[in-house]
């Protein structure tokens, strides 16, 4: 299952987090880090969904 998040990821990192973590913080962060930059969103959406244990 981690890794149809980690391919939902690359694709829309904030949909891969929130699918991980729900509406927390680290979406919020996603959500920015994805509007600087599409590849800090992504390394950040991949690093929570391969570290956070799934809580949503």
């Amino acid at each position: 299952m981690d890794l149809i998040r980690i391919l939902i990821a690359i694709l829309l990192p904030p949909l891969g987090v929130f699918l991980q973590v729900g509406l927390g913080k680290h979406f919020w962060l996603n959500i920015l880090l994805t509007l600087l930059g599409y590849v800090p969103g992504i390394v950040h959406a991949v690093y929570i969904i391969a570290r956070e244990p799934r809580t949503a």
